[in-house]
This record gives structure tokens, sequence and C-alpha cells, in this order.
């Protein structure tokens, strides 16, 4: 299998990262809805590239346990702090936007609340559970913190019955202590492998940014790891820094870049692969989950 070739240099975000901002009825409709049900999503916390396209459509991926995460990664937005109490009423919030947003998918996903004995798990199963009942035909994928590796708190959540599992490697290994200190690479692993293993018909998901300073070598071998442990989707994407503060791009790789990446993917037996620049975790998931689940 060959090596994705070596990343080109550009004094400036190269102009296939240019995206239009949302603009129309749809995306203030949503906007709205949010706002009067006190929900957040990470498309908003994020500032995902897809935002605009994704509204328009009426999908969002929603961020529960609050806006603040007791995590400080070096690539992500999402504002670091103390978070506040849970909302025991946001279980009710979600399934009511779900069922407004007449979804046939939804992403929920969540802050890190390394503040909670359970890291949240229980109130991430409330959600599910309460937007199954709410909306039975809505398929749910959950992109979910790592909860340090330990397998109970997966194990509560993985009960409550999603679709998906998602969690995402984010980048290479060698990169973990520099940029997402508090995290570990091998957590991220068991997170995944314990789903096969408790529910080997779950379909399983990760995802990774580039441009970090990651050789091919490095994106392949997580690759690899990727697939040892079974994910069946896969997501890669540009990362885009945030502010100024966050850490730096080290490099842009084109579209043909990613295609190659896209085939080796592939080849290696991943059976959903999105892989282009402004790719992001929830970007065409209601796509994977009609052609993966077959409903």
């Amino acid at each position: 299998m060959n090596t994705p070739p070596a990343p080109r240099r550009y004094p400036r975000k190269p102009p296939w990262l240019r995206v239009r901002l949302p603009a129309g009825e749809a995306p203030a409709w949503v906007n709205k809805l949010l706002r009067e049900s006190r929900l957040h999503t990470v498309c908003e916390e994020a500032h995902c590239p897809n935002l605009g396209e994704c509204w328009s459509n009426r999908t969002a991926t929603f961020l529960i346990m609050g806006d603040v995460c007791t995590r400080n990664c070096r690539f992500c937005n999402v504002h670091t702090g103390r978070p506040a109490p849970l909302d025991p009423t946001e279980p009710e919030h979600v399934a009511e936007a779900t069922a407004a947003m007449n979804l046939h998918h939804v992403v929920i996903t969540s802050v890190d609340r390394d503040d909670l004995p359970d890291g949240g798990a229980a109130h991430f199963a409330a959600v599910i559970t309460r937007v199954r009942e709410a909306t039975p035909t809505c398929t749910i994928e959950t992109l979910i913190p790592d909860f340090r590796g330990a397998p109970a708190p997966l194990e509560t959540l993985l009960d409550a019955g999603p679709d998906i599992l998602n969690h995402n490697i984010e980048m290479v290994r060698r990169l973990y202590p520099q940029v997402r200190p508090q995290g570990k690479y091998e957590w991220a692993l068991a997170v995944l492998e314990h789903t096969k293993r408790y529910r080997p018909t779950m379909l399983t998901k990760s995802g990774m940014m580039i441009g970090l300073g990651e050789t091919g070598e490095e994106i392949l071998e997580t690759l690899h790891d990727l697939r040892a442990v079974g994910v069946d989707i896969l997501t890669v994407g540009q990362y885009l820094q945030p502010s100024r503060d966050h850490w730096p791009v080290e490099q842009y790789y084109t579209p043909e870049q990613f295609e190659t990446l896209k085939q080796a993917a592939l080849e290696l037996g991943f059976r959903w692969v999105e892989c282009a620049p402004l790719v992001r975790s929830s970007y065409n998931a209601e796509a994977q989950a009609r052609a993966l689940l077959g409903r």
C-alpha cells in the first residue's frame, strides 16, 4: 500500500477550504428552535465549516451536558473550565427538538465531564432513551467521550441502545501528549474495542484530523489501529486552527491527497469512508446510517 504523498505547504488557507456562511430560512429556523430549547450544538461550538449545509437541511449534532469541557485540548474551540450541574430536563428538550426537526437520524455528542463519577454516561443514556421513545423510527448516533477508557460507563451508555457508536481517535499517537494531554490514544482505542466486544453487531465509527504535523506513515498506522479494533466507518478531514491560541496548522492537504488516503482506507476494509478537506465527524452521517443499517 502506498504512503500518502507529502503535504504541500501554503502561506495561507487554500481556496478549497473556503466555505459559504449559512443563510436563508432554514438556519434561522434551526437556530430559533435550539435557543428556545436551551440546547447547544457542536456545529456552533466547534465552528464547523459545514454548518450552513447541514442547517439548511435541518440537521444538527446536539451537544449535551453543557458547553464547558473539563479538558483543554489544543485543537478544540469548545470552552474549558468548571461545567454547570447537569440539566435534568435536557433529555426531554433533545427529544422534543429531534421530533420538531423531523430527523431520521440524530447525532448526540457531549463535552468531556471528568468532574462526574461516570463521566456523564447515565445522563447520555437518558437522552438516548428519551429520543428513542419520542421518535422510534429515528436512528441514533452517539459521538462520545473516552470515559478514561473505563468499561462500566461505556456499558451504561451502550445498554441504552444507540445504533452507531462514534468515538474520534482525533490524531496520530505521537501528537497526543502535546495536543491532547488530558486524553490518551490507548483510551480511544479501548472505547472502540470494548464496544465491539460488548455489542459485536453495533456499528462503530471514528475520525481524525490531519495537518497537525503528522507523517504519512503515522496516518496509516492510525488507520491500521482503528481497523484492528473493528471500526466500520472512518472520517478524515483537514485540521483548521480555531484561533491564534490553538495548535497551529502545520500543513494543508490537497483534495487529491485526501482521495489517495480514502482509497488506502477502503483497501484496509473500512465499510464507509468520508475523506476530504472539509469532512467532520457528522458529515453525511444520515447517508452512512441508511446504507449500513438498512433502514
